[in-house]
């Protein structure tokens, strides 16, 4: 099998759980450089991978294909920037970067380079968001009138995350971090809207970062989407709600890949490893044939994150299509500086 010699920017948290794993696990990538700036905590796990103290010395130095830029978003751009020109293909963690023009230029650079960007838009193989991909294929909902898409958590304080956190620095605040993963739930199922509405604030404070987001996409033939999400969210709602004129469609957020990453997991390439749910997770209701009401209960299958890698490998290989490509997530980044935009205003923004 062909090898693919990646170079991992930081070894934080993006890096131990979400790319670390997967690379040391499939075996067409090699985890052969990592930027840790003081410490060697990837020594343990990935001894073949050799340490830099910097970003720009691993591009210097490193016989790399491909780089994975998971530092702060403040930084994607510059970095983005600096591996393309250093030839290598990059996979950027979300959110791409702090503005649309950013994203844009990185995205002019790739193509004048023949090299690809993809973002790393995980959630797009979480087991609900699977499942409500799979139910709205089946048409089984009738023409969709109204979707809510929500993202909560309980953090009510303070993470001590400046880059997170900080409203002065771009980028900082729930929208940027998990409006990022709705957008880009939305636009994959319902493409891009035609105008936005959004209220954008922090509930802990100006002192702090936005935490709280409602943003409301307009859709041709009436439909409304509704993007949800709060740091003061201690009771799980229905992540999904789907609404249309044959039924109704309500799912939990029950992907636990991440969890189970933090537990110490360890994932498998070409199958699942995610542990199964003893219980269902979703509601279906609609009207049959006869205009009878029918009511299921519903169970998602496993989502795994090895099928984002699966894909960017095949792509580099063997020509097939890349995940998430930049120039696509770049309209997500429209809609999120739409809603703020919005909320500074207060009128609809029309994209």
């Amino acid at each position: 099998m062909q090898l693919v010699k990646v170079g991992l920017c930081a070894f934080g948290m993006s890096g131990k759980i979400f790319h670390a794993p997967f690379l040391k696990e499939h075996p067409g990538f090699f985890m052969s450089a990592v930027v840790e700036r003081s410490k060697e905590e990837s020594k343990e796990k990935y001894p073949d991978a050799i340490i830099f103290r910097s970003v720009e010395e691993m591009l210097r130095y490193a016989d790399l294909e491909l780089v994975i830029v998971n530092t702060p978003v403040q930084t994607h751009f510059a970095y983005t920037k600096m591996a393309l020109e250093a030839g290598k293909n990059v996979i950027v963690e979300k959110p791409f970067t702090v503005t649309v023009a950013e994203a844009e230029e990185l995205i002019r650079i790739a193509d004048d380079q023949n090299l690809f960007i993809s973002v790393y838009q995980n959630r797009r193989f979480d087991r609900d968001y699977l499942q409500v991909q799979k139910i709205l294929s089946e048409g089984i909902l009738g023409n969709l009138k109204e979707v809510e898409i929500r993202f909560d958590r309980f953090r009510t304080t303070p993470s001590g995350k400046d880059h997170k956190e900080n409203p002065e620095q771009k980028g900082s605040g729930s929208l940027h971090d998990l409006g990022s993963h709705l957008t880009d739930q939305a636009t994959q199922l319902f493409g891009i809207p035609e105008r936005v509405f959004a209220d954008v604030f922090s509930m802990k404070g100006e002192e702090f970062a936005n935490d709280y987001f409602e943003v409301l996409l307009y859709y041709k033939d009436h439909l409304r989407v509704r993007l949800k999400s709060s740091v003061f969210t201690k009771e799980d709602h229905f992540a999904y709600k789907i609404h249309g004129d044959k039924g109704s469609f309500l799912q939990e957020r029950t992907d636990q890949q991440e969890s189970e990453l933090v537990a110490g997991a360890i994932p498998v390439y070409g199958k699942e490893w995610t542990r199964p749910l003893s219980e269902s997770d979703g509601l279906l209701s609609y009207l049959n044939e006869n205009s009878e009401t029918m009511k299921l209960s519903t169970q998602s299958l496993p989502g795994n994150y090895m099928n984002y890698y699966q894909q960017i490998y095949e792509h580099i290989v063997f020509g097939y299509a890349l995940p998430s490509l930049g120039n696509e997530v770049v309209k997500n980044m429209k809609i999120i500086e739409a809603a703020l935009e919005s909320a500074e205003k207060g009128k609809i923004i029309d994209l």
